[in-house]
């Protein structure tokens, strides 16, 4: 663990982290609890009042630093993302651009913090809003971006003036370890960010009683996410919530078909499917649901799985554990079961570690729980379509509304459809739409607020308006 700039932890119990790829131990992380968050707690707390007190300018500099060590890390920070979660090692390393692109884009925007004057009705009063940052934050982060998902909460939240507490997932915090090496080596000062592993209820418990944290950021399911809410009303914390998605991926019969096919794989695929933005709903025109399903088969037939750290040229890596691999093997045959016919895959791979086959179902229905809740896994369900009204009736179907896709060569269709949709992202034409400098969030059960973008600088600010009195 890393508070107050040191390294802690030592002497408590272990968990120990296994490669998902070989089912081998390849490290071990203390197993904190309330002491140790309650440490870093107060270690942030002192440190917000002088680093709330530094100028943009000096933030910028330490995020510009950041940035560039973790550039310059690329390969050792790729290498232990992929030995901890799975991911291949070329996904890992264009993981490590798209965190250190945070660090880049929110150096900038630290300077662009603007209050307001605002015209008076009083001649002798002047009206004015500062902004001012929140305070402590505590940042609850997922095992499937182990680097992009920290990089995308604290690099605003620094760039405001606040600290921060971070608590990774269990399943994958050796890569945050070393983004705490870099954080020092980059001599951000004590106490700014700190690191807790270990217990999720215990430390992150502390994190919402203790009133000395004022904002939360986390990025997890739904169900977790509602928990939060809950446990945030004590205290009225501020709360960014990234929750569960179920992405539809719809295609209409005037799209260009290759086209539509590469945007498929590039999101559902994308490792292995383990994304809360990759397409899991794919909905297909009548007009070309042959072609589309005979040309996207063909392609997902010749993706590799396997274990890029031993293997070139690897697509698809393992699932992150055997509950992952039974939610995805426990989807499929409910929906051969309920009539859907296996075009490829559908089976695990027998052997050491969690990979299970890409898979592509056809004549789908919304009966089938595939349909229904998110698979986490790489499998492709998909539906025939025949209208444009149907297709937007199916995808605003569920409680998510995270990400959409809407391929179509029409501006007017897609225009129209995408103004239907219920969705905070829609990659139009685009399978992988995410950017630093957009907003990334959803709506309804899919969470609260916006990262990315200058949205994301907003969620770390407070907004004071001064009346100002003149004699």
């Amino acid at each position: 663990m890393y508070i107050n700039g040191k390294k802690m932890g030592e002497d408590l119990e272990k968990i120990e982290i296994m490669n998902p790829a070989t089912n081998e131990v390849i490290g071990k992380v203390p197993n904190g609890g309330e002491k140790e968050a309650e440490q870093a707690i107060k270690a942030a707390y002192e440190a917000f009042l002088t680093w709330s007190e530094t100028t943009a300018y000096e933030r910028a500099a330490y995020l510009k630093r950041l940035n560039k060590l973790i550039i310059e890390h690329q390969e050792e920070l790729a290498q232990t993302m992929t030995m901890e979660m799975g991911k291949p090692i070329e996904e890992s390393k264009g993981e490590v651009v798209y965190g250190a692109s945070f660090l880049e884009w929110y150096a900038e925007e630290a300077k662009r913090v603007y209050g307001e004057t605002i015209p008076t009705h009083i001649s002798n009063k002047r009206l004015q809003v500062w902004k001012k940052p929140v305070g402590v934050v505590a940042a609850i982060t997922p095992w499937n971006f182990p680097l992009a998902m920290i990089t995308r909460k604290i690099a605003p939240a620094l760039a405001a003036g606040c600290t921060v507490i971070i608590k990774p997932s269990k399943e994958s915090p050796l890569t945050a370890i070393k983004l705490m090496e870099l954080v020092e080596k980059a001599g951000i000062p004590e106490g700014v960010v700190n690191l807790v592993t270990g217990s999720s209820a215990k430390i992150v418990g502390q994190m919402m009683e203790n009133d000395k944290v004022r904002k939360i950021t986390f990025t997890g399911s739904t169900e977790i996410g509602k928990l939060l809410i809950e446990q945030s009303a004590k205290q009225v914390k501020r709360l960014s919530l990234e929750l569960g998605g179920h992405a539809p991926f719809i295609i209409l019969d005037d799209a260009n078909v290759e086209k539509a096919v590469d945007g498929v794989l590039a999101s559902k695929f994308r490792n292995g499917g383990q994304t809360c933005v990759c397409a899991n709903r794919i909905y297909v025109q009548a007009g070309i649901y042959e072609q589309f399903v005979n040309k996207f088969s063909e392609k997902v037939k010749g993706l590799r799985v396997g274990n890029s750290l031993h293997e070139e040229k690897v697509d698809i890596g393992p699932l992150i554990n055997e509950d992952g691999v039974n939610k995805v093997a426990r989807h499929v045959k409910d929906a051969v079961e309920k009539g859907a016919l296996i075009v490829t895959g559908g089976n695990r791979i027998e052997g050491e570690g969690t990979f299970y086959e890409p898979t592509v179902l056809r004549d789908i229905d919304p009966s089938m729980i595939i349909m229904q809740e998110e698979t986490f896994g790489p499998v492709a369900p998909i539906q025939k379509i025949e209208t444009d009204e149907e297709a937007v009736e199916l995808a605003n179907s569920t409680e998510y509304g995270l990400a959409a896709y809407v391929f179509t060569e029409s501006v007017s269709r897609g225009t129209k459809l995408v103004e239907k949709l219920d969705f905070g992202i829609v990659g139009w034409n685009d399978g992988v739409p995410s950017a630093a400098q957009a907003p990334f969030g959803g709506m309804k059960e899919s969470g609260i607020g916006r990262e990315g973008g200058h949205e994301g600088m907003d969620a770390f600010l407070e907004t004071q308006y001064v009346s100002i009195g003149l004699s």
